[in-house]
């Protein structure tokens, strides 16, 4: 994959990890930088490396990006040929990948808004692969998928507070790379047990 592809990738996964049910524009992306990073690119830029007019970046363009966009380095650069990024072992990389596959999963799917939004959560998350290690766990345990959705739809009893005010009353409550505490959610209602 050549780096203006990358980027054209990276803007769609950001817009969808905003909100925006749409990649962020070019000029959209100026302005976050700017806000974000303090560091100021301009919309031309962007294009002329988009378009593949300038195939490289600077170092200091490469760490800018790098940053706001969450992935390492690395990933800014043209794969060489013969590349297959399935060989690479690297944490963060394996990381930054699931979270694109996420995102991508979760624009294929725009119309199952829960669906959507569940693909979202997990890719916002600071580890997202233990996330779906966790779902493969409690879907080989026998009873305890529909037993998670009663208490989490509110049908299990006991309690009237949500999972989320339980996960922050132990001090464990749930991350998202936004940093806003997560909750779960079932049919637009917060989940009570």
């Amino acid at each position: 994959m050549k780096l203006g592809e990358k980027l054209k990738y990276l803007r769609e996964a950001e817009g969808e990890l905003r909100g925006l049910r749409r990649a962020i524009t070019q000029q959209e992306m100026v302005r976050a930088l700017r806000a974000e990073t303090g560091k100021a690119l301009s919309q031309s830029y962007l294009s002329q490396i988009e378009s593949g007019a300038r195939p490289h970046l600077t170092n200091t363009t490469r760490q800018v990006l790098a940053k706001f966009f969450k992935v390492h380095p690395g990933y800014l650069v043209d794969d060489p040929e013969g590349y297959h990024a399935e060989l690479m072992s690297d944490a963060r990389t394996v990381e930054d990948k699931l979270d694109l596959w996420l995102v991508s999963g979760a624009e294929r799917f725009r119309r199952d808004a829960e669906l959507k939004q569940a693909l979202l959560a997990a890719a916002r998350h600071e580890d997202s692969r233990r996330c779906l290690l966790l779902l493969n766990a409690v879907i080989d345990t026998p009873g305890l998928l529909d037993r998670l959705f009663e208490v989490l739809s509110g049908r299990g009893g006991g309690s009237s507070h949500s999972v989320h005010d339980e996960a922050v009353d132990r001090g464990g409550a749930s991350g998202a790379r936004s940093g806003t505490p997560g909750s779960f959610r079932r049919s637009g209602k917060k989940a009570t047990r």
